[in-house]
């Protein structure tokens, strides 16, 4: 497992980070995600065999949030 930490922007309130968690989660390859929305970004464990940090980056701007 690697680690990605993805800054996330436009989320206002804990409903938000849950959105951003489940959609995280379901992703192949995707073991833990921490959402914080005090730090605004999202740290996930994945496997590098089936995802990659441009795909959970392009997964959470699909669910309409910012990412850098």
């Amino acid at each position: 497992m690697e680690k990605a930490v993805i800054k996330v922007g436009g989320m206002s309130c804990a409903g938000c980070a849950k959105t951003v968690t489940g959609v995280l989660s379901r992703l192949p390859g995707v073991g833990k995600v921490e959402v914080s929305l005090e730090r605004a970004q999202a740290v996930i464990d994945f496997d590098p065999a089936q995802s990659s940090p441009a795909r959970l980056a392009k997964a959470v701007a699909d669910a309409g949030f910012e990412t850098d």
